[in-house]
């Protein structure tokens, strides 16, 4: 379908995610546009209905196989479902990349209210290279198949490059109470959602906390998070899964900070109280 110009959508629950990471490697190297929604349950295998975050490394790193990259979208509430979804199909036909949403079982199951906002088509390149017949002009070739000597690095140097201005122009991410944050509580999607409330209880007690949210986990917003090393005592991240966006902000942040981690995983949903908790057992082990 989006050889022929239609946009296309997808989507499934972690393992049916798994079973299409072929096609997906096959839609990057192919340069052809899609939405892909994967409303992340627990696992690995059959594992349950309840919500995760544990699919992060298979959507930011690659799952299938090849050096390529999707945008990801990390919504946190029904509101962002509906946004995000709208700009990811401008950004697939954009970048003529698959892009992702990357929610979970909780947004899945739940109901909020949200507003309804209209589409404002934006202006994007023509898609010139769509198979729509051939009259009146040469034919043309959609395929991810190159034999030539040295033809499939090139290939893939143009992808690396296409990734870097990824990089360069679509990180997103939102910042609350930073500013004077001795502790930075980083967290995604519905983790954010439930690390708010814990870190909003700790501010009204006079703790020095804040919270970054990657709204983009690739490209993931590791110059803001430099920016906050540079002030910032310690960093928690927070996920439903066994640590994985974790190393990412390691990265980011380098050594010179500590960097410390709670997550869920087979489904286990924390709550604020947990957060709370384990911020204010970091505190009392920083205090003598």
């Amino acid at each position: 379908a989006s050889a022929t110009g239609v946009r296309a959508m997808t989507s499934s629950s972690s393992p049916g995610i798994s079973l299409m990471q072929e096609g997906i490697s096959f839609l990057v190297g192919a340069e052809l546009p899609a939405v892909i929604v994967n409303m992340q349950r627990g696992g690995p295998g059959l594992g349950n209905i309840s919500a995760s975050q544990a699919d992060y490394f298979q959507a930011v790193k690659g799952g299938g196989h090849g050096d390529y990259k999707m945008l990801v979208y990390a919504p946190y509430n029904h509101q962002e479902l509906w946004d995000l979804t709208m700009k990811a199909f401008d950004k697939a036909d954009e970048y003529r990349n698959p892009i992702m949403i990357l929610a979970d079982g909780i947004l899945g199951q739940m109901m909020e209210p949200l507003y309804l906002t209209e589409y404002v088509s934006p202006d994007l390149p023509e898609k010139d290279w769509i198979l729509d017949g051939c009259r009146a002009r040469e034919p043309r070739v959609i395929k991810s198949l190159y034999m030539g000597e040295g033809e499939l690095e090139q290939r893939n140097l143009v992808l690396q490059e296409k990734y870097k201005r990824m990089k360069e122009k679509e990180v997103m991410f939102e910042e609350y109470e930073t500013g004077d944050a001795a502790i930075v509580v980083v967290a995604f999607g519905v983790a954010a959602r439930i690390a708010l409330s814990a870190v909003q209880k700790l501010r009204k007690e006079g703790i020095h906390i804040g919270l970054l949210r990657p709204v983009t986990l690739f490209p993931f917003p590791e110059v803001p998070l430099k920016r906050l090393e540079k002030r910032a005592e310690r960093f928690l991240v927070v996920e439903l899964n066994a640590g994985q966006m974790v190393e990412d902000v390691r990265l980011a942040v380098g050594s010179n900070v500590a960097i410390e981690f709670y997550g869920r995983t087979g489904g286990g949903i924390m709550t604020p109280e947990e957060v709370y908790s384990v911020v204010k057992s970091m505190i009392e082990v920083k205090t003598p």
